[in-house]
């Protein structure tokens, strides 16, 4: 497939990036930060994204959509990055999404209108320790009458202190390591047993501590097949790890926007710095290594919505991309600030900040290089 948008999809583009830029900007971080705002994110803002669309830009017209496909969850992931804007779009509208795709007609009514109208809020409880290892899976899920009980505790839950629905993965028989043998779950918040511990994260975002003790569901929370869950995981993880390289390709271009405009107003011995050949250099390299990394990630969100064999590879392929070349935009244009950037008066910082939290989140540049050595047999 051409590694360009069609005309649906500039379209598509077009609407999303006005409507970023007025209503959620990089200063609509700093207000929420500022104000130590609890949730890391406006509700209202997240419902005025179900009144766009965007929130049901993956659910099925049936299930009243848009039933577009992660091409199009990639342009709005793109423009929330460029503007920094805090939204659980990805646990939410990417992954939640995603796995609710393998649930049966009732559990999907239960949850997708809300998720459509921008009223309802997921989060993916999938890591259980210090690094991204979704293969490890130890919170036990024992049967018990026609459901079950869920004990174990999950870590890195972004916006799981604010969620209504956590997708939680858990593990119904077998080891620890077992590639078999896992469940995922529609674990509703409001269940007791549950207890959310948040904590702000480095870009000013929330990420929270999830410990499930004894939470009792019935068998209608389960998504897809008892003990056969990790394919259905692994498109989950295919479909976030593309959509955050999407949103890293937004912060990558939105920190070498704001960088591009500073060499050409900032002067230095009577000349604008932009004229001096080494900046030049360094800038056409920073964009050379972004168009290879949004060719990646465009490559691997195709592969998802044609349901290629691939998919896999092509998600872990821009994940480890769009990080090392989102990493080097963001230095880059801190560099090139210079003293200014390390100011928190300059927007700058604010990019570098979620782009380190963005290539930690489903696996780091080195999870996913390792990743793809083990498709092909090293």
């Amino acid at each position: 497939m051409p590694l360009f948008l069609d005309d649906d999809q500039e379209t598509l583009a077009d609407t999303v990036r006005p409507f970023m830029a007025s209503e959620a900007p990089v200063s609509h971080l700093r207000t929420l930060r500022d104000a130590d705002d609890p949730a890391g994110f406006s509700r209202d803002l997240w419902r005025q994204f179900g009144e766009m669309g965007f929130t049901g830009v993956l659910v099925d017209e049936g299930d009243g959509g848009l039933g577009m496909g992660h091409v199009e969850a990639g342009i709005v992931l793109e423009e929330i990055g460029r503007n920094l804007t805090p939204s659980p779009f990805i646990g939410t509208a990417v992954g939640a999404v995603e796995a609710l795709r393998g649930a049966d007609a009732a559990l999907k009514q239960a949850w997708l209108p809300g998720i459509v109208a921008g009223e309802t809020v997921a989060a993916l409880a999938l890591d259980e320790g210090a690094k991204h290892r979704p293969r490890h899976v130890a919170l036990k899920a024992e049967r018990q009458g026609n459901g079950f009980r869920l004990s174990g505790a999950k870590q890195f839950v972004a916006f799981g202190h604010e969620a209504d629905l956590l997708i939680v993965s858990a593990r119904t028989s077998g080891d620890l390591a077992d590639e078999d043998g896992v469940t995922l779950f529609a674990v509703p918040c409001s269940q007791p047993g549950i207890t959310v511990n948040a904590e702000r994260l480095a870009d000013s975002s929330f990420a929270a501590r999830v410990d499930l003790d004894g939470v009792e569901l019935d068998g209608s929370a389960v998504i897809g097949e008892i003990d056969g869950g990790r394919a259905l995981l692994n498109r989950v993880l295919s479909a976030v790890r593309a959509g955050a390289s999407s949103e890293m390709v937004g912060v990558a271009e939105g920190a070498s926007a704001l960088t591009l405009d500073y060499l050409k107003q900032r002067k230095q011995f009577g000349r604008v710095i932009g004229s001096y050949q080494a900046l030049q250099h360094r800038a056409a390299h920073l964009y050379s290594e972004m168009e290879v990394a949004r060719a990646a990630t465009l490559k691997a969100q195709q592969s998802l919505d044609t349901s290629s064999a691939d998919a896999d590879r092509d998600a872990s392929v821009a994940k480890a991309m769009t990080g090392m070349a989102s990493g080097l935009a963001v230095r880059e244009a801190v560099q090139m600030h210079g003293g200014i950037g390390m100011t928190d008066e300059y927007d700058i910082g604010f990019f570098m900040k979620r782009q380190r939290v963005l290539a930690e989140m489903f696996g780091d540049a080195d999870f996913h290089a390792d990743l793809l050595a083990r498709m092909e047999g090293y």
